[in-house]
This record gives C-alpha cells, structure tokens and sequence, in this order.
C-alpha cells in the first residue's frame, strides 16, 4: 500500500525537481565551475536520452508515420538578408528599463509583474520602489561576423543565429517542393537551436537564451488555413497527453485580437500547468502568406505553388505549430516527479522519490539486475540478458547493494521496468521456472514472472 503525497508549494516543488536533475544527471548549468552562464543549460547522461526520446518520438509521429510532412534540418548561421525580409532585424527587440537603485533590469511589459530581487529596499511595501529610466529598446538577437573580412568592419561580413528555425522553412520552401514532389497541403518539419539574448532568463530551463524548438510549416490553401488550424491544435494536445502529460494539466489560450503577432489571423497557445504557474509550452498559428510574400519582396524570387489541376499558381498560406522541447522536457520533469510514503517489505514506512516518465519517454528503459553479485553464474545470466536488450533500448546494468535499493535508484530516476535474475532463472528448485525472470512495474512495483524468450517483446510495447 503507498499514499501518494502531492507536492503543494510550487517553489518547494521546484527546489526537488532541480535538485534531482543536478544530482541524478538530468540537467547541469552551464560552465557552473566558472560560475555558470546565464540562461543556457547542459543535459547530462539522463537529460539527453529523455531530450533524445522526446525529439524521435515527435519526428516520427509527425514526419514518418504520415506522408504529408518532409524534414528539414537548416543552418543556425543565417544571412542578414533573411532576417531582414522576415522582420527580425531592427523590429525584434523588447523595451527595458533598468532601475537606478537596484541596478536591476526588467521589460517595460512585465513591470507589474515584477519587482527588484537584489535589494530588498526596492520590494513594493518595504520601502522605497524602484527609481526606473525611460524605456529603451533591446535587440533580442545574437550578432556575429563571418570571413576574413569581418576584422575590417564590413557590414556585409555581418550573419545572426537564428532567432527562431521558421525562416529556414520558408527559405527552401522552392527547393523542397520541387524535389520531394509534394502537393498542398504538406508540411516541413524541423528540429533544432534557436538563440535568444534573453532580458531575463527563469524559470530554470524555461525562458533560456539557447534552446530547442520542433517546428512544422504546414502550407496549404487560403480556404484551408482555419479549419487545418483547429485540426492542428487538437493533433498537438493529443500528441502531449501521449507522451505522458495530462490533458487536464493542459490549457488553451485563444490569443485575442490585439495580442497576436501582426502576421497572425489565428492563434493558439498550448499552455501547461507548471509548479510556477501556467506557461506557454507551443503556439499553433495561423500565419497566412505573410512569410512567403516577404521573402519573395525580398529577394526577387518566384516562391509560389502551381496548382496542375486549376492551373494556375498561388502563394501557399501556412499554418505553423511550433513547440519548444526544452519546455516540453521540463514539462515532462515537473508531470513525473512524485514522492510517495510506501509501507516496505518489513511493514514499515518509507519515503519513495519517483519519476513517473511514459515508458517512451523513460531516459532508461529497462534495469537488469542479478539478485546477488557473487554468483557468478546470475551474475553471467544477467549479463546475458543484458546483451538481448541492449540492441533494442536503453537498458541500465545494476548489481551493487539489496535488491531493494537497486529498485529505489531506478524510480528515482524513472526506469519503468526492473528485471531480476534469481536462483529460479537457474531452475534450481522448479526446472519449469528456468530461464524465467522477474519483471517488476515501477509505478504499481507489482512483479510477475515471464520467460527471457518474451521479453523483448514485452517491452518494446510498452515503451512505443
């Protein structure tokens, strides 16, 4: 019998979870030895198979399971020109304001959300409020120079890092179509870093300056474009709930008139309850042909679509459903973590730290263990299934302390299932139970019985 304990406090809450993801190898800050640098994450052993799984599992459900959407991968470094036609450059910046007390700095649309956090004085209702300057724009974007000629100052020596990965998308969009002979509607799908100069990144992993976004532009008709958006959002709400997050812990947000980007004729944002509050994790919009239009402005080029039926072309409209995957992993992170008081095996009570990953998402799927280490002959048979498993998933080999113990390590970390090899696998009292094994559940830690011989299959349909 277990009693779940449900973590109340958000900031508590957080504390554990990153708390856990430091000691167990999930997240790291980055260069922490000297410091650490602000806004920017490392994923450890854990992270970046849970980070990996999230990433195959959203390419294979939205690229090779359906014949409408093609793969993209562009590059981070990316012309000026680009980044011109679509608006970035001299219109994506956010208004600051610094304070002359505390030396803080906020944005201007933030401010009533807000307060000093380095000078308690400046906290509203404890004394004096923050002394603020004008407001004053900021360029969110990173700068940098490429070639020989970037040392004598040329201006056309000047590229950026992508802010976003869309405008790769709409870029190729010619190329792609005349060589993967796709007809409307169909997508391009793409997985990589955005880069930010975030004002003020929080949250941990949340709002950072260098994150990961998985990204379709789905072209299509002017008629189709809010009817594919509607059909879209409901995709991606599904695709969230079947990697683990509850649709009860998902919101939509219908961005009203006035609060949309001014591309935008539709807009969803998927949000999620998180321990600091409910926040954004993927917008679903409908951003008509503004993209296309530019970049044809632009640069001169024909980027329209040749209908062979009605015979005529047009400028495809898009909707786009653009998900950030540094968000999703915490979203992921913060949905499995759970401490439960369970009664042990000798009746008493005892505090179980668990990670409740949808086995697809499970950084390790499968713990293999030899019930004693100096039996060299379970240890050899385990060792055996251990090589079985290994070609097929991420499996974790574990013979040091009780059994017990070993299981906790595995919870701890999310590993859905546990096998044990014991003296029964030998067949030593009951020859029927020989090569058999003992597979134990993480989330009810019930344990059953069944041959080596189905294992593998056993496992790979809970884990797809």
């Amino acid at each position: 019998m277990s009693s779940k304990e449900k973590q109340g406090d958000g900031v508590v809450a957080m504390e554990k979870i990153v708390s856990l993801c430091k000691r167990r190898g999930f997240i790291f800050q980055s260069a922490e030895i000297y410091g650490g640098l602000n806004g920017c994450w490392d994923y450890g052993p854990l992270g970046v198979e849970l980070k990996r799984n999230l990433k195959e599992y959203w390419w294979r459900r939205n690229v090779q399971e359906r014949d409408d959407i093609v793969g993209l991968d562009g590059s981070i470094l990316t012309h000026q020109e680009v980044l011109k036609a679509s608006g970035h450059v001299g219109g994506f910046s956010d208004a600051l304001v610094d304070c002359r007390a505390c030396k803080g700095r906020f944005r201007a649309d933030q401010l009533e959300n807000m307060k000093c956090v380095k000078k308690p004085s400046c906290e509203p209702g404890s004394g004096p409020e923050c002394d603020l300057t004008e407001p004053r724009e900021f360029n969110l974007m990173f700068q940098t120079t490429m070639g020989a000629s970037a040392e004598e100052g040329d201006e056309n020596a000047v590229a950026y890092l992508r802010p976003e990965t869309a405008q790769s998308i709409f870029v190729q969009f010619k190329n792609v179509l005349e060589t993967s002979r796709v007809k409307l509607p169909f997508g391009i799908a793409q997985i990589g870093k955005s880069f930010r100069n975030e004002i003020n990144p929080r949250n941990y992993t949340f709002r950072s300056r260098e994150f990961e976004q998985m990204e379709i532009e789905y072209f299509c008709t002017p008629e189709q474009g809010m009817e594919l958006t509607d059909s879209w959002l409901e995709e991606r709400l599904s695709f969230y709930e079947d990697i683990g997050l509850p649709r009860e812990k998902l919101h939509v947000l219908d961005v009203p008139d006035g609060e949309r980007a001014h591309y935008s004729k539709k807009t969803y944002d998927i949000e999620f309850e998180f321990p600091f509050g409910i926040q954004e994790l993927e917008g679903v919009a409908y951003r008509t042909d503004y993209d296309l239009n530019k970049h044809m402005e632009k640069s001169g080029k024909p980027l329209e679509y040749f209908d062979e039926v009605a015979k005529t072309k047009l400028v495809p409209h898009v909707v786009e459903p653009s998900a950030g995957c540094d968000r999703t992993i915490l979203a992921l992170l913060c949905e499995a973590y759970e401490e439960e008081t369970i009664t042990n095996d000798k009746g008493k009570e005892e505090t179980r730290t668990v990670m409740h990953f949808h086995p697809r998402m499970a950084p390790v799927k499968c713990g293999v263990f030899p019930l004693l280490k100096n039996k060299p002959e379970l240890v050899a048979k385990a060792r055996e299934v251990q090589k079985m498993l290994t070609p097929l998933m991420n499996v974790f080999y574990d013979e040091g302390g009780a059994i017990g113990r070993r299981y906790r390590r595995q919870d701890e970390i999310g590993t859905p299932y546990g096998v044990t090899i014991d003296f029964d696998t030998l067949g030593e009292e009951n020859p029927e139970l020989k090569d058999t094994v003992t597979i134990r559940e993480r989330d009810s830690m019930k344990q059953e019985r069944i041959a080596i011989a189905d294992l593998p299959m056993f496992l790979l349909e809970k884990i797809r």
